[in-house]
């Protein structure tokens, strides 16, 4: 069996040079890994220590410079909640597998998290079924969730619908957690924007989404194209037509803009990729514009 993993760590190497690793993995800790704000105790100021730290009401009373110390931090769960519905298995927008693209997110984030001592779960499925893996922060771990998200994506599993999988998230977790969502790339729909609210009330979300393919680009304008949703072919005169394909990439953008106004309403960073040599420098966009955005 292929390891899922392994390939990882090798597109991180190939994608990503030593400053951009470097910057993801610092975006990742100052998203993710922040101390504990539950105050211990204090004790007198040594160099080094953060001013912001610095009790100024302890230090006027006694007349010294008094830091407060915090709890050590605790560890983040990640959950990975990933759409393997047959959407998934189509191309994603520069002609890449939506599958490989989700399992290389779903990867770096989970690769990042597990270096960090954080733990990481996931919530995948379908129409028909949810599948949960318990989280975990080793390796073999992360390498048995990326398998399972690459086998159930196929053309033989069930139709997308990640109302499910959301539902499943927002009803069975209390404890805080970082909530990273992996989806196809369309508007959310009415529920599925209820129980975004609903998650944010009680995680942190972020939401990569992974680009449908451009179907109308001119270059396969002679190769047969079907839809994976329901098999239902596209002419080849269809997207051939330079009228059609503008007016398809102009609904394109529209929706696109509807979503991210959807997200933005609800305060939740998202990012769309539509190439695996996006996912990596998308995955550290997406972390960064989430810390500026954190309240």
């Amino acid at each position: 069996m292929t390891s899922l993993l392994r390939r990882v760590k090798s597109t991180l190497s190939i994608r990503a040079h030593r400053r951009v690793r470097g910057l993801l993995e610092g975006e990742y800790t100052s998203v993710f890994h922040g101390r504990s704000m539950e105050f211990d105790d204090l004790r007198p100021y040594v160099p080094g220590d953060e001013v912001r730290d610095i009790d100024w009401k302890a230090t006027a009373r006694l007349r010294t410079p008094m830091t407060k110390r915090y709890i050590a931090s605790r560890k983040h769960t990640v959950l990975i909640i990933a759409d393997t519905g047959r959407n998934m298995a189509a191309l994603a927008e520069r002609g890449d597998s939506k599958r490989d693209l989700a399992v290389l997110a779903a990867g770096t984030i989970g690769y990042l998290a597990i270096r960090h001592g954080d733990r990481v779960a996931l919530v995948a499925g379908d129409a028909d079924h949810t599948a949960f893996v318990p989280p975990a922060s080793t390796e073999a771990h992360l390498e048995r969730m990326l398998q399972r998200i690459h086998s159930r994506t196929t053309t033989d599993a069930g139709a997308s619908d990640l109302t499910r999988q959301l539902e499943y998230a927002a009803r069975a977790f209390r404890r805080r957690m970082i909530v990273f969502v992996i989806a196809d790339d369309r508007e959310p729909g009415a529920e599925e924007q209820r129980l975004v609210r609903r998650l944010c009330v009680q995680h942190e979300v972020l939401w990569l989404r992974v680009g449908d393919a451009d179907l109308m680009r001119e270059e396969w304008s002679g190769s047969g194209m079907h839809d994976v949703h329901d098999e239902s072919v596209i002419p080849s005169f269809v997207r051939g037509d330079a009228a059609l394909r503008a007016e398809f990439a102009a609904a394109v953008a529209e929706s696109a803009a509807r979503s991210e106004d959807v997200f933005d309403g609800f305060a939740v960073s998202s990012r769309r990729v539509g190439s695996e040599a996006e996912v990596v420098t998308g995955l550290f966009r997406l972390l960064e514009v989430h810390r500026h955005a954190r309240r």
